[in-house]
């Protein structure tokens, strides 16, 4: 499974990236909102930030002005995917984009049929909305379940990207049924990397430690200190020897 990050927020973006666990990065509307300077900047500086794709959303509701924004937004960047919303003009443009070789990112999607609908369309990507589901009173999870089983009957090749997550949970349900992708909020993401177990572990390792540094002495930051400078011997210049003769 893949991860995408959530966020249009930039620091956000880096921390993971940094890890190496972020794949891409889905923006919307309010993500770019909240960042307080021109969207079209930070989508240009996301875009150029991040090798994988990253989705950004068109604003207009009809077909014309959709496919418009969609050609600009694709224009900003190779790795740039149109997100466009699950409804009769927005799978007109699906169509059309996908016919231009434009990638496509169904978003608001609820059902099965909105889902089969957007794959029948050429979307890239579809959007199941899982979290929102559950506020509903409806079973998210379940909904993941029945795309990837649709999906693979027909050898569809638009992926399942799931949306709207609001735990741990609803990742690893999602990668057990053979979702593509989750798109992760920051806060989630983090909470991926921690269990109350991992804390004891460590401290309990470090409290043993400290019994044996006082009597020899700090010897990892001595090891450390040598690999620091064996690092910085391995990466130094190398100077060219003067022609002999």
């Amino acid at each position: 499974m893949k991860f995408f990050v959530d966020t249009a927020s930039i620091p956000m973006i880096e921390k993971f990236m940094d890890m190496g666990v972020v794949d891409g990065v889905t923006t919307n509307p309010t993500h770019l909102s909240k960042e307080g300077v021109n969207p079209v900047e930070q989508a240009k500086r996301i875009l150029e930030l991040v090798k994988g794709p990253v989705s950004v959303e068109v604003i207009a509701t009809d077909y014309a002005t959709m496919v418009n924004e969609a050609r600009a937004i694709a224009g900003l960047g190779s790795n740039a995917v149109v997100k466009i919303p699950m409804t009769h003009d927005g799978m007109h443009a699906v169509r059309t984009l996908s016919s231009e070789g434009i990638k496509t990112n169904v978003t608001l999607v609820f059902s099965a049929t909105q889902a089969l609908i957007a794959a029948k369309a050429g979307a890239t990507y579809v959007s199941p909305f899982i979290g929102r589901l559950d506020d509903a009173g409806e079973n998210g999870i379940a909904l993941i379940g029945d795309v990837v089983q649709i999906f693979r009957n027909y050898a569809f090749e638009t992926k399942v990207l799931v949306a709207s997550v609001r735990h741990p949970i609803h990742v690893i349900e999602a990668a057990k049924m053979g979702a593509d992708v989750a798109t992760l909020p920051p806060d989630v993401l983090d909470k991926m990397f921690m269990h109350p177990l991992t804390d004891v572990g460590l401290k309990r390792f470090l409290d043993d430690w400290s019994k044996l540094s006082g009597k020899y002495g700090d010897v990892f930051r001595e090891l450390g200190a040598q690999g620091a400078a064996k690092y910085e011997g391995h990466m130094a210049p190398k100077t060219k020897r003067a022609p002999q003769g």
